[in-house]
């Protein structure tokens, strides 16, 4: 072991308050960049659906993430992988704002400087993220019939008003994909291959299933989200597709400028993660918590 390099790491669960609920994130702490395989091959033995790396860079005067998933795919964009990063930072109490302009709080990921803001739960201590998303790009539908077949369900499943399955970005290009009710939701049985085909075709990345629950439901909607072209089957949250979600909703005036919702996700794979969402009039709003599940040493 001696000529080994040990690294600390934290395993959390990101968008929960409860270990072993939420999307399991593990989070490395590094003194500056790595190799790129060294990236990879810790990826790919942690195995969860994306592991972030940190360190504090004081030329940049910011924590700086970088987050790969287990096929060496380097993820960009503000979701579990950063909100879970910056809770990591947090829980070991490094200073990563005070360089900072008070009113202007932001990490690096590839080289783009990402704004946020946090707090601490009054009750749990445990901090609270909210990542700044840039303003909703809504861009060209894709026919319901294709979707449909390749997630193993009928045209008529994928009915919710006039909304159609539509290409929305903040951060990352995914397809929202409205679905008729939480049975049919639950139902979706995706078929990888074809789903990576639609994916190169129309030029996106993943794909966010969601039902709308009646406005007596504390929640706005329960998603799903399949991203196989990046090696995701499931994620159990999302935020880099929560963020589209929300902005998509307020623009068809589903939901209302300003105004906090929450989101669903998780489910159908036994991790329930709740992910805090707002569009307002220059960015969108994704946020939540964390908690360390693990912690302990790797070697390289």
């Amino acid at each position: 072991m001696e000529d080994r390099i040990a690294l600390e790491y934290y395993v959390l669960d990101v968008f929960s308050n409860k270990s072993y609920k939420g999307n399991p994130l593990s989070v490395v702490f590094t003194d500056g960049n790595l190799d790129l395989g060294v990236y990879h091959n810790i990826a790919k033995e942690f195995g969860y659906s994306e592991t972030s790396f940190v360190y504090y860079s004081a030329a940049q005067k910011a924590l700086n993430v970088r987050s790969f998933t287990p096929t060496g795919f380097e993820v960009d964009g503000a979701g579990h992988n950063l909100l879970g990063a910056v809770c990591a930072a947090l829980f070991k109490k490094i200073s990563i704002f005070e360089e900072q302009n008070e009113t202007n709080h932001f990490v690096i990921m590839k080289d783009n400087p990402i704004p946020l803001s946090t707090s601490f739960d009054p009750v749990t201590q445990y901090p609270v993220v909210q990542m700044h998303q840039k303003s909703v790009i809504i861009g060209q539908e894709v026919p319901a019939s294709v979707i449909a077949k390749a997630l193993g369900l009928a045209i008529d499943d994928l009915t919710v008003g006039e909304l159609l399955p539509t290409i929305v970005q903040t951060e990352v290009a995914h397809i929202m994909v409205p679905i008729k009710n939480r049975r049919f939701l639950h139902d979706c049985i995706p078929d990888n291959k074809r789903l990576i085909e639609i994916s190169k075709e129309y030029k996106f990345e993943g794909f966010y299933c969601y039902t709308i629950f009646n406005e007596k439901h504390e929640n706005i909607v329960e998603a799903r989200f399949f991203n196989p072209l990046i090696g995701i089957d499931e994620d159990a949250a999302t935020g880099t597709a929560a963020g589209p979600l929300i902005g998509f909703l307020t623009k068809n005036k589903y939901t209302k400028p300003n105004t906090e919702y929450k989101i669903l996700q998780g489910v159908k794979l036994n991790q329930p993660s709740l992910i805090e969402v707002m569009s307002r009039d220059h960015d969108i709003l994704v946020g939540g918590s964390a908690v360390i599940t693990m912690k302990g040493e790797l070697y390289i």
